[in-house]
């Protein structure tokens, strides 16, 4: 659920789906937005249109750009998203 600040109406992420969105695991995110994914030993995972891009439950690495992160940071960083987008993307909710 969003909370409401009223007095602005302004809606926001509560801190709970924040969390819960920083920990999701990104494989099954990233299979349902049909982006292929190389498996890797120890259940590691490659992003085969993002080469050395690795992924392993709710954290990703990318040693070639020196960059890493949980899952809201994936999809900021490297799909591009805002971060909006991204909450709505992993939570799966619609806010307004």
């Amino acid at each position: 659920m969003i909370a409401t600040n009223h007095s602005r109406n302004i809606n926001r992420w509560t801190r709970e789906q924040i969390r819960a969105a920083r920990i999701a695991p990104l494989v099954p995110l990233l299979r349902k937005r049909g982006l292929p994914l190389v498996e890797l030993p120890a259940d590691n995972f490659e992003l085969a249109t993002h080469k050395g891009l690795l992924i392993k439950d709710s954290y990703w690495r990318w040693p070639q750009r020196n960059l890493a992160g949980n899952a809201i940071d994936f999809f900021t960083q490297v799909l591009g998203l805002s971060f909006h987008d991204a909450m709505r993307h992993i939570t799966g909710s619609l806010p307004p």
